[in-house]
């Protein structure tokens, strides 16, 4: 029986099992807006070799006190790392250039947060700063998403399906309708530009709109690593299609096509069964005569030109919900992580599903 190791293969085997279990992270952290403008800028995963922490902590690869941990990617800054956690103080905590403390904020969160203030510390100066978290190197060309197109007729289900694939399945769920709004909000040169056509009557030009997708996918992959995407109601016509070449790029191939299948009749019954609680001003039948005139005329064209491709799966949506979104997860399965295809129904999604009632707002 051995009674016990000498300290240095105590730590040597300490060392090996957490470099062993722990690869180093691959985020990227970005802080702005900082008092003093030698903390702002980009901050790449720590290469410090390994030590102790003042908790006693031993670090690995990327790693300290066990959470991620980073360094400046100038190289500039003399503490390494330069953003870390720290046990004793329970606090996510970034460094000058000399090396001193500037900004903490505490917490026990496994990343440092980016969507609550952080506090100025011992040689700080406010503000505090704004922390963005990457999940890819943001000075190389975003990573390719995985896009699928979704169009229906109105009335065909295609929001409560995405919402329930970005709800179970993680995917995100993108309508250019959505994004016009988020945008107008915004006081970004562009939303002038669309203001001014609304305000003049006129539709959008696709290239706007097709740049506000672009736009939100590759923040979206930047910002939370999803790089699967449902698009709503896109391409609607072939307008739309070439906006998208010319935003896009004609060198990969198109994004596949899930159609909603739905007969004029069914999808008449249920916007009018809608319309008694949603408060859409189209939801009539004279509306919904023009909206499905005009989808058979731009949107089916661009279905068929989908099918000529062999990249459109249609889903027979006149089924019951529960029906159609199995077909619809089963489509998605391929490029669906096993952790969200194994959970279990939320409450939200079997409100969506028809299994359990609204809750009763009164």
């Amino acid at each position: 029986m051995f009674v016990g190791l000498a300290p240095e293969i105590n730590q040597s085997r300490e060392l090996m099992t957490i470099t062993d279990t722990k690869a180093s992270h691959s985020l990227f952290l970005e802080v702005s807006c900082a008092g003093m403008a030698e903390v702002d800028g980009l901050y790449v995963p720590s290469n410090a070799p390994p030590a102790r922490s003042e908790s006693g902590t031993l670090s690995a690869a990327g790693y300290w006190n066990g959470k991620p941990a980073w360094d400046r990617a100038d190289g500039q800054g003399t503490r390494s790392p330069a953003i870390s956690y720290s046990n004793s103080y329970r606090s996510w905590r970034i460094a000058r250039l000399d090396g001193h403390l500037a900004y903490e904020i505490t917490c026990d969160d496994a990343l440092p947060p980016t969507g609550q203030p952080w506090n100025v510390y011992k040689m700080g100066i406010a503000p505090a700063p704004s922390v963005t978290l990457h999940y890819c190197d943001p000075r190389l060309p975003c990573p390719q998403p995985n896009i699928v197109f979704i169009l229906g007729g109105p009335g065909a289900g295609k929001g409560t399906m995405c919402e329930l694939a970005n709800i179970q399945l993680g995917w995100t769920h993108l309508s250019t309708g959505d994004l016009l709004r988020a945008e107008l909000k915004t006081t970004s040169p562009t939303t002038a530009l669309i203001r001014q056509f609304i305000d003049a009557g006129k539709l959008v030009p696709d290239e706007i709109v097709v740049g506000l997708l672009k736009d939100a996918i590759e923040s979206t992959i930047r910002q939370t690593g999803n790089r699967n995407f449902l698009i709503d109601g896109f391409p609607r016509s072939f307008g739309n299609l070439d906006a998208w070449y010319e935003v896009f790029g004609r060198d990969g191939d198109l994004p596949k096509m899930i159609y909603f299948e739905c007969p004029l009749d069914e999808l008449t019954r249920r916007i009018l069964g809608r319309a008694q609680y949603s408060g859409r001003s189209d939801d009539n039948v004279e509306s919904m005569r023009l909206r499905f005139e005009t989808f058979k005329a731009e949107t089916l064209p661009i279905i068929e030109h989908f099918r000529n491709q062999n990249r459109c799966t249609e889903i027979d949506t006149s089924q019951d919900r529960v029906s159609v979104y199995a077909l619809l997860r089963e489509q998605l399965a391929d490029q669906t992580d096993e952790l969200s295809l194994a959970r279990p129904l939320g409450e939200h999604a079997e409100i969506l599903l028809g299994l359990r009632p609204y809750p009763d707002k009164g």
